[in-house]
This record gives structure tokens, sequence and C-alpha cells, in this order.
């Protein structure tokens, strides 16, 4: 099996959006952070904004937010967004794959193997790979200076 570049990228940008909601983030900040080459990131990112999975804010104060909620972007969607379909086999989708013989029945695991992809996909948000991270998340809009300098150290504001 194999994952894309594209869908990693696309995944992580999004894990550092949902990191800090306070602000927009820069493609050359998300690449710094995140160890992605800028130039592909840029275009991963074109390919988010045309789902609505981001959306952009120009000038010297943009960047780019989360395009809804991170508990409603699904690894699903962004694998949609970035690749199209979860599973090809030689770049072409599996509906319809039929192989003649003792073969016949190796098209119905390819589907079985798709499916089940889909489901952990389509099971996993943006939201929950945050929540995983050990990473304490950036402090929310409208935070005060007390609650940002409490979270930095780790203690309750």
């Amino acid at each position: 099996m194999h994952i894309s570049a594209k869908a990693d990228y696309a995944a992580r940008a999004l894990v550092e959006l949902a990191c800090d909601t306070a602000r927009p983030l820069t493609c050359e900040a998300i690449a710094s952070s995140q160890g992605i080459p800028f130039r592909f990131l840029k275009s991963v990112v074109g390919d988010l904004r045309r789902a609505g999975l981001v959306r952009s804010q120009r000038g010297c104060e943009g960047g780019y937010w989360l395009g809804r909620a991170a508990v409603e972007i699904t690894l699903l969607d962004v694998v949609r967004a970035v690749d199209g379909d979860v599973i090809t086999l030689r770049g072409e989708p599996l509906d319809g794959l039929d192989y003649p013989g003792p073969a016949d029945g190796l098209p119905a695991v390819w589907r079985e193997i798709e499916d089940r992809a889909t489901a952990v996909l389509a099971g996993t948000t943006v939201a929950a790979l945050l929540a995983a991270s050990p990473m304490p998340p950036a402090p929310q809009a409208g935070a005060g200076a007390t609650a940002r300098a409490a979270a930095a150290v780790g203690v309750p504001a």
C-alpha cells in the first residue's frame, strides 16, 4: 500500500493549522515547522483550498486557516482532496476491476482493503490527531495574556 507525500503533507499541514486557530499561518511557517518542502506544500495547500478544507487571507497578516472545524475534517476528506481515489491499481480505480480464471477472487480482496482503509480514514479527524499529540495546542482566539503565558509553561491560568 502507498500513502502519497501529498496526503501526508496535507494532513500534517491541517493538524498544524488546527493547533493554533487564533491566527492564520503562512505556508513558510507550516513548511518550517513540519519539515515539508515549501514549493510542494504550496501546491498541496492549493488542493486543500479548492476542496474547502482551508481558506486563505491575503496581505501582510495573511495566511491559511482551517476551512471548517477540525472535528469536521477527516483524513478521508484530505486524501480525496489531494489524491482523488483512496486506492488505485496502476493508477486506475478499483471499480469494474475483473480478472479471468483462478484470479477472479482477487478484485474482491482489493475492494475490501479499500473499504477498510476508507473506514479508518473516515473515522479519523484532524481534531482527533491533534488530541493524540503530546504537544499542547496553542491558545485559541480570545484567550488572554495570562492564559497564554500559563499555557506556555503548562500551568493552569
